[in-house]
């Protein structure tokens, strides 16, 4: 009987016609807010991707910033003009001409990129964590540990590992058949969503993109809080309040982005099943995948004299 039954759904499931595009939802149908939403996008994509290729320019053409710790700040803003890129453009370009559809695999590959893209970042904040360790709890040491051809291979190492950690859970998801609804219920191909549509059981498909999710998050996170309980307890037995003031400014930007990007990523995908609720995802989603790249640039700019000083140097020469 439970034989028959199993090659009953199997039929069934044959028998739906495959879905070879979905439609995002996004938003809003209303065309004015539709309108309004394509403005505020694009007026954030524009300074996202302004602010990042500043830096990176900066960073290239002053020869006082050819240290470690912007070596880092040079590979995070290349993948958060990178991260952006992936979703921002699809987004307003459905918001403005209301062709909100996706072909499966464009779908899957930005579902890929993005997740890529995500992995590495984590790897590269628990990089720079232990770059600000080295230098404020190891400071004699710094130089000969920190040096380019150790910063290449930790840089490396974030990138490779980033663009490994989603591929075998992006092939699980491709080979799931999708024959139902098409309506992906989010503003790009993210996976809760994505595996919403699938006709087939995907219990296997959650635990395994949980199980890998929290391992890259949590464990880059355990690793991040590592270095900065040493830097925190390095910076407590300074003698002077100036002392343990700068020395905690070199390091503080970093820090108030690891807050807003891992509060973020942690709730949206490291949490049980019964609390997801798509539509407050979403809005979560927009916050780590759109906003927060959008204000990194003016936290690093605005609270490091270094980079200020770069940017004068370089209006004035202009």
């Amino acid at each position: 009987m439970d034989l028959f039954l199993s090659i009953t759904a199997i039929m069934n499931t044959t028998n739906k016609p495959r879905v070879k595009e979905f439609i995002i939802e996004g938003f809003s149908d209303v065309r004015e807010i539709q309108l309004a939403l394509f403005i505020i996008f694009l007026v954030m994509y524009i300074l996202t991707f302004t602010q990042h290729a500043a830096i990176i320019i900066v960073i290239n053409l002053d020869c006082h910033l050819h240290t470690p710790m912007y070596f880092y700040l040079n590979n995070l803003s290349f993948l958060e003009i990178s991260y952006v890129t992936v979703t921002v453009p699809k987004m307003l370009s459905s918001l403005l001409t209301r062709i909100r559809t996706i072909s499966i695999h464009a779908c899957f590959s930005q579902l890929y990129i993005f997740f890529a893209l995500g992995s590495t970042e984590c790897f590269l904040l628990t990089a720079m964590a232990y770059d600000r360790y080295l230098a404020i709890c190891s400071p004699l040491h710094y130089n000969g540990i920190m040096n380019k051809q150790a910063c290449s291979k930790f840089a490396g190492g974030c990138w490779t590992a980033g663009i490994l950690s989603p591929l075998i859970p992006t092939i699980f998801v491709f080979r799931l058949p999708f024959c139902g609804s098409n309506i992906i219920n989010h503003f790009f191909c993210d996976a809760p969503p994505l595996l919403k549509l699938s006709c087939q059981n995907i219990n296997t498909i959650e635990v395994i993109n949980f199980i890998l999710g929290s391992l890259i998050l949590l464990t880059s996170l355990l690793l991040t809080m590592v270095s900065y309980i040493n830097i925190i307890s390095t910076i407590l037995k300074i003698p002077t309040a100036d002392g343990r003031k700068k020395t905690f400014s070199t390091c503080a930007s970093h820090l108030i982005i690891v807050s807003i990007f891992y509060g973020t990523t942690i709730f949206t995908y490291v949490r049980p099943r019964t609390l997801n609720a798509l539509h407050f995802n979403k809005s979560v989603s927009l916050v780590y995948s759109v906003i927060t790249p959008m204000i990194n640039p003016l936290i690093y700019s605005l609270r490091n004299n270094d980079i200020k000083q770069a940017l004068k140097k370089a209006v004035s020469f202009k």
